[in-house]
Parts: C-alpha cells; sequence; structure tokens
C-alpha cells in the first residue's frame, strides 16, 4: 500500500490519527447502513416476486375474460364498445426516505365515484363476458400500480447499496490502510529522528566535558 506524500511531522501524525479515526467511524456506519440496505431490499424483493406471480395470474385471467369476449362479440362490436371510456384513473407520485433512498409511493384516484363507470358503453349490445374482462382489468389495476412502485423502489434501493458497498470497500482496502501505513512510515520516521538527535546531544555532551574537564560521559 502507497504511503501518502506527506511531510514526517508531528502536527501531520496528529492529523492522521484523526482522519483514520473519522475514517474508521465512518466504515462503521457505512456497514451498517449497506446491511440494513440489504435486509430491506431483500423483503422488498420476496414482497416484489409475490406481487408480481399474482399480477400474472390476473393478467392471465384477464386476458382469458378477453378471449372469451371476442369469440362472441364481432372485433367491431369490440372496439366500439371500449372506445369512449367514462372513469380516468390519476397517480400521484410521492416519496418516503429509506435509508437516504427516495422511495416513491404511488397514490391512485379514481374521477367519479360511481363503480359503474368503469363499463364505457351499454349493457343492452355487449355480452357478459366483456363485462368479466373489464371488472378483471378493473380489480387488476391497483396491483399493477403497486408493483410498478416495488420494482422501481429496488432498482433504487439496488443503487444505492452498490453505491454504499463501492465507498465501504475504498475505505477498507485503500483509505484505512493507507492512513495506517501512513503512521507507521511518520512514527517510525520521528521515532528515528529522535535517535538521531539523542546520539547528537550525547556526542555533544561528550565533546563539551572533555574540552572542560579533559574527560567524556562514556
Amino acid at each position: 500500500m502507497a504511503v501518502m506524500n506527506v511531510n514526517p511531522t508531528r502536527m501531520q501524525l496528529s492529523k492522521l490519527k484523526k482522519q483514520l479515526t473519522t475514517a474508521i467511524r465512518g466504515h462503521k456506519m457505512l456497514k451498517d447502513k449497506r446491511d440494513e440496505l440489504m435486509r430491506q431490499f431483500l423483503d422488498l424483493v420476496r414482497e416484489t416476486k409475490e406481487l408480481r406471480e399474482q399480477v400474472e395470474r390476473e393478467l392471465e385471467n384477464c386476458n382469458a375474460h378477453f378471449v372469451n369476449a371476442s369469440a362472441v362479440m364481432s372485433k367491431q362490436s369490440l372496439d366500439g364498445s371500449l372506445l369512449s371510456p367514462k372513469q380516468q384513473i390519476s397517480v400521484e407520485i410521492s416519496s418516503k426516505n429509506v435509508m437516504s433512498v427516495e422511495i416513491p409511493q404511488f397514490e391512485t384516484s379514481a374521477r367519479t365515484s360511481d363503480s359503474g363507470d368503469i363499463f364505457p358503453y351499454g349493457f343492452a349490445f355487449t355480452s357478459f363476458e366483456l363485462d368479466d374482462a373489464v371488472s378483471s382489468l378493473d380489480s387488476l389495476l391497483p396491483n399493477l400500480i403497486k408493483l410498478a412502485q416495488y420494482e422501481k423502489s429496488c432498482e433504487l434501493m439496488s443503487a444505492e447499496i452498490e453505491k454504499t458497498r463501492r465507498r465501504v470497500n475504498s475505505l477498507e482496502h485503500v483509505m484505512i490502510p493507507r492512513y495506517q501505513e501512513t503512521i507507521k512510515y511518520i512514527s517510525m520516521k520521528l521515532e528515528e529522528n529522535d535517535r538521531s538527535s539523542r546520539t547528537r546531544l550525547m556526542k555533544v555532551k561528550d565533546m563539551l566535558l572533555d574540552k572542560a574537564h579533559g574527560y567524556s560521559a562514556g
């Protein structure tokens, strides 16, 4: 591990020790964040998988109803029946903060409160199979929107986990070892300088004693 390009002084050593303490604390916090994000992400993935399987079953059911309706109604009649919808669904998007990740929240609202408005046609010239198809599609819509919310949340949490993982690895394998190596290098340099200084002082002392009294301290 390369040592930082710094001056080997006591002031620099003290500064690096504080930075190392901060890096170690940040590393622990990021690891805790990563682990908690992973836990919540895996829970959400399980919920998303279950919901997706449910939505796919409901879509198959809707498709079967539309196939039945198309079997007893002409294509022109079927298309004309669905041409002018009376109901309208609005989706309001907000967000919720989960471990610094803005998770989307989808809320739906219908233009009218009349449940019969999901049928954009009169019942006189249509089949009950089409009624079943429209009803099943209306029942599916809330889960379909929830699935979109869950899958977007998984995507955002996955990106944040990867970002946090990279930061944890950078601290663990690069920054912290570099701080430690540099601190070790400066400490050794300072100790070497101290030994050299003591040696020089002892030599100066010997020279002064020899000059003053004709003998050395050794």
